[in-house]
């Protein structure tokens, strides 16, 4: 579980960009298809696709069975929050738009920096870091503030972004567990099947006792959405997450999600008409700069030495 993490690197880089692209279209696409598989329907179906896959994952490499024993645990703790997770987003996106929830889910890295900041050594946040996290927070919320209106304080709208907000600390509270337990040092797909497992488990069950099952409208969006969610999504972008999650400093890899909700903005205006505003604009800069800022900071602290010296 102390195994010597790296840096960020360029391969890391150009990773999260695909990965956060694909996260970023999520809420997107669970909205388009919503009127032919209700959300929480499609987080669970999504998840008991992704789930078998990473089944069959596990037979096929046949090294995990050691690791259940030790595992289990922490491991049904990480699903029961994976799936808190996609339950508030369903939830919220019944009341959000699908740009606020991509922004507040995404507040994610702050959580989990400051949890493993707490609990691990090696992810102890530099000042400069700490800087860079700050100037990502207010980057969002530049890029954001023009979807907010006095109205909906009192409305359907405020609910909603609570709810994402809690996604968001669900989200980061997984990264928690992940890296502060044996899972840390897990196979991978063993990991991913706690999660999807037990979130399909919880999602099936609370959307039958909630009566979120309706009759789903076989069409090419609600197929094409599911499957698009449960392989691409659900299967190969958090197994690739969590292979990352092994060989990276998790405050190094949480700060590159906070692009996602740029390409969630950008999959709105090209997919549901949003507009694009400056803040906007002004916004992604930032984000762009407090990126830097976390995953360049040993080598911009060494330039600021050599300037001072």
């Amino acid at each position: 579980m102390s195994g010597v993490r790296k840096e960020a690197d360029l391969f890391l880089f150009g990773l999260m960009v695909l990965l956060c692209a694909l996260w970023g279209s999520q809420g997107v696409v669970i909205k388009l298809a919503a009127q032919d598989v209700a959300a929480m329907m499609q987080v669970a179906l999504r998840s008991g696709i992704a789930a078998l896959l990473v089944a069959c994952v596990l037979l096929w490499r046949r090294d995990c069975q050691g690791w259940i024993g030790s595992t289990w645990r922490p491991g049904v703790l990480a699903g029961t929050l994976f799936c808190l997770e996609f339950l508030f987003i369903a939830q919220g996106l019944q009341y959000t738009t699908a740009s606020h929830m991509s922004v507040l889910l995404y507040t994610a890295p702050i959580f989990s920096a400051l949890g493993l900041h707490l609990m691990l050594v090696s992810e102890r946040l530099r000042w400069l870091q700490w800087v860079g996290v700050c100037v990502c927070f207010i980057g969002i919320l530049v890029a954001f503030a023009w979807g907010i209106e006095f109205s909906d304080l009192k409305g359907r709208v405020l609910f909603g972004d609570a709810l994402g907000l809690l996604a968001g600390i669900a989200f980061g509270g997984t990264t928690v567990v992940v890296r502060g337990s044996r899972l840390s040092e897990a196979p991978v797909p063993l990991t991913l099947f706690y999660q999807l497992g037990t979130a399909t488990v919880l999602l099936l069950i609370y959307a039958l006792v909630s009566g979120q099952v309706k009759p789903l409208v076989w069409s090419y969006l609600s197929v094409g959405s599911v499957l698009y969610q449960g392989v691409l999504v659900s299967f190969f972008s958090y197994l690739a997450w969590f292979w990352l999650l092994r060989r990276y400093l998790a405050s190094n890899i949480g700060v590159f999600a906070f692009m996602t909700p740029m390409y969630g903005v950008l999959f709105g205006v090209l997919i549901l008409d949003e507009p694009l505003t400056a803040n906007f604009i002004v916004g992604a800069l930032l984000v762009l700069l407090g990126i830097m800022l976390v995953s360049n900071h040993a080598l911009i602290s060494r330039h600021l030495l050599r300037v001072r010296g």
